[in-house]
């Protein structure tokens, strides 16, 4: 877990990154209507949540920021005993004055009425720019009256965007982030494991689904990080794919991407296994180009090093093994440079990750430059080749195969950490595991 200090100092980090007469306001996340009048599973803001350690709906975190003095003030429901008996507990006001570390604590119900007088003389307005929340629409229309105020000595004048004010802090990750990520993991590879033991030929792929999500939960993990994708045979090459409805049938690989998410932490695994648990010759000359190419990837992390140069060794390394294959013909360099390899490799070979499955953190600087690997950042690496069964131009024992192998990894001090290191991936793992 991590301590309230923590969210303060986050908070803090905020206020000093905010020009003088400001504020930023920025809401829980909303409920989500599924149909008519039921719900999904309610899950926080990430930046909110990133603020406040609050998983609860309806609140809002307001930051003054003044030449000589900062202001932190949340929102929060009322405790009320009847909406309470339907939708459970609410921390209300004098408790959250308890738990948290801010200057005042008000209820929700009080926001329009505070903010109007802590608007009055602002300048600048920090607000989710890009959001169709109601709540942030119904700001805007409150500052309108405020830019109407003839007594007021300044209006606000300029606008910005709110989230770029934690986006960029969030990439770097503390010790106690680290463990939370890890924790999930370990959850993770519980549950990849457990794929990898069972008979999987005659079931759907929806039953694979369940089980993880069953798992994940016995565990104590909240939920999953993202759609589960269990993908057997030719619909490993639908990137996204979500639909978990078909048979598992023996002599298919499986494509498994599947994390859980712990106290908030995503954790991102792709594995690829063989329904009857062992890899023909075909799928495994495959295999062992996506995991060669991904241990190359990942020998390259540390400090200094750019994604963009992971990418050029994850393409030519799939390249010289397509080669190899007879799939693709003629010089690695020439290949990538005229872009032959992404029909078969199409998307990037990571992503940033942490409280978002993909988070939302800035890839490049203000002057819009490339970031640079720096010790603490979370990322992907996640190599594939997809070869559909319909292409021609693929050797007949190679078509429908498809193959991503994906891990978490910790750019450290001088290189880097592979977080799930310990979830099998090799050929020989793989099938060690199965119980035949």
């Amino acid at each position: 877990m991590i301590d309230e200090t923590v969210y303060k100092s986050r908070r803090e980090a905020v206020l000093k990154q905010m020009k003088n007469k400001s504020a930023a306001i920025l809401f829980a996340a909303p409920q989500k209507i599924r149909s008519n009048d039921t719900e999904y599973p309610y899950r926080q803001d990430s930046d909110f949540y990133y603020l406040t350690g609050f998983k609860e709906d309806n609140s809002a975190l307001v930051l003054i920021k003044e030449e000589k003095a900062v202001k932190e003030i949340l929102f929060v429901q009322k405790k009320d005993k009847t909406i309470e008996l339907w939708t459970g507990k609410r921390l209300g006001k004098d408790d959250a004055k308890e738990r948290f570390h801010v200057d005042k604590i008000h209820t929700i119900d009080k926001l329009d009425e505070k903010l109007k007088r802590l608007l009055l003389n602002k300048k600048r307005v920090y607000l989710d720019i890009l959001s169709e929340d109601k709540r942030v629409l119904h700001v805007k229309e409150l500052l309108k009256e405020i830019l109407k105020n003839k007594a007021a000595k300044h209006t606000p004048q300029e606008f910005l965007h709110v989230r770029e004010l934690s986006q960029s802090m969030r990439l770097l990750k503390s010790p106690a982030e680290i463990e939370l990520i890890k924790k999930a993991l370990s959850i993770t590879k519980e549950a990849h494991h457990k794929a990898m033991s069972m008979k999987k030929a005659g079931i759907r792929e929806y039953e694979l689904q369940a089980m993880f999500e069953y798992e994940f939960k016995k565990n104590g993990a909240y939920s999953d990080a993202y759609t589960t994708i269990v993908a057997g045979g030719n619909s490993g090459n639908t990137l996204h794919y979500i639909e978990n409805s078909e048979l598992l049938k023996r002599g298919e690989l499986i494509l498994i991407d599947a994390g859980c998410e712990y106290e908030m932490y995503a954790s991102d695994i792709t594995r690829t296994i063989p329904v009857g648990g062992k890899f023909n010759k075909a799928q495994k000359e495959v295999y062992e180009i996506v995991l060669e190419t991904q241990l190359r990837v990942i020998d390259a992390i540390r400090p200094g090093v750019k994604k963009s140069e992971l990418q050029t060794i994850a393409r030519e390394s799939l390249c010289e093994g397509m080669i190899k294959l007879k799939i693709l013909h003629g010089d690695v360099k020439e290949l990538v440079k005229e872009n032959k390899d992404k029909v078969y490799f199409p998307h990037g070979i990571g992503h940033w990750m942490g409280i978002d499955v993909h988070d939302q953190c800035p890839y490049k600087d203000k002057k819009g430059e490339e970031l640079p690997f720096a010790e603490g950042m979370v990322l992907t690496i996640e190599p594939g080749l997809y070869l559909r069964e319909d292409d021609e131009n693929v050797p007949k024992k190679y078509r429908g195969i498809a193959v991503r192998i994906e891990d978490n990894i910790l750019v450290t001090k001088e290189g880097c950490e592979n977080l799930s290191f310990d979830i099998a991936k090799r050929v020989e793992e793989i099938e060690s595991l199965y119980d035949s």
